[in-house]
């Protein structure tokens, strides 16, 4: 047979092509819509190299507010789902959208705002007081405004605390539409009040004359919560690898990393995949 340069030129390239289908089709991987709060507190660097040491899957994270997140795999373009607001959650899968949700950790919000503190709510635990007291005050108060499991906790804060927010906002109230890490820088630069998930807090850098000002109470609690997105609606969806992930998260390796995970020696997220109606 002989060979040209041309017919080799062809069969190099066929070959090569072929290599790299065969290590895309090698490699293991899968996509996890999550929240920027699990991103941004630095858990996901943390937990990832463990389950990918573990399994050789290799887990591409796409951080959004819950709302987007769940969107994201209303489209069939995650796998997994890994949020934090239980009414999204649960309209999820009574669409179909979900396989079966699972509780994995919880920590909570905090009310952060200036040392200042013009509102005058500081040093106090009830939340809906402290509130109201910005909103009267008209204090600036930063809002992510992103439909993430943290803005539609707030709006319900808003809606307990008898404030028609909708209503009232003004000029005070700045809806960013942002994560919760720019949603934080804003509040910075501004002094303003905002509510933020713990977690982000705590690996929050940019502070500035930021400090929290209402925590404990029991309003203020935040649970997540992990499903595979339904293969059955979705044929995309990579059921053996995604199932993989959602089980080693709730298993004891994967809460024992969650606990594991400090800054400063705080905690930042508390393990409870043992609570089943968490």
């Amino acid at each position: 047979m002989v060979v040209t340069r041309r017919s080799f030129t062809f069969a190099l390239a066929a070959w090569v092509t072929l290599g790299f289908a065969s290590a895309g089709a090698q490699e293991r991987f899968i996509t996890v819509a999550s929240t920027t709060s699990t991103e941004q507190s630095g858990l996901f660097p943390h937990l990832l190299p463990r389950f990918e040491q573990k399994t050789g899957i290799k887990v591409h994270v796409v951080a959004l507010g819950t709302g987007q997140a769940l969107d994201l795999a209303r489209r069939g373009d995650a796998d997994v789902v890994f949020v934090h607001a239980r009414s999204a959650e649960e309209k999820f899968l009574s669409e179909g959208q979900g396989v079966k949700r699972f509780p994995v950790m919880y920590n909570d919000f905090v009310l952060v705002g200036p040392k200042s503190d013009p509102a005058k709510v500081g040093g106090g635990k009830d939340i809906l007081s402290a509130l109201t007291k910005v909103q009267v005050a008209q204090s600036p108060f930063v809002s992510r405004g992103d439909k993430s499991g943290t803005h539609l906790a707030e709006l319900d804060l808003w809606k307990a605390a008898g404030v028609d927010i909708d209503r009232l906002k003004g000029s005070w109230y700045r809806d960013t539409g942002q994560g919760m890490g720019p949603a934080l820088n804003t509040a910075s630069s501004m002094n303003a009040y905002i509510l933020t998930d713990r977690g982000t807090w705590l690996a929050f850098k940019n502070r500035g004359d930021l400090t929290i000002l209402v925590e404990g109470d029991k309003r203020l609690f935040n649970q997540y919560g992990v499903m595979l997105v339904n293969p059955d609606k979705h044929p995309s969806v990579k059921k053996e690898l995604g199932q993989a992930f959602v089980d080693w998260v709730i298993s004891p390796e994967g809460q024992k990393a969650i606990a594991e995970y400090k800054i400063n020696g705080e905690q930042l997220f508390y393990p409870n995949a043992d609570q089943p109606g968490a």
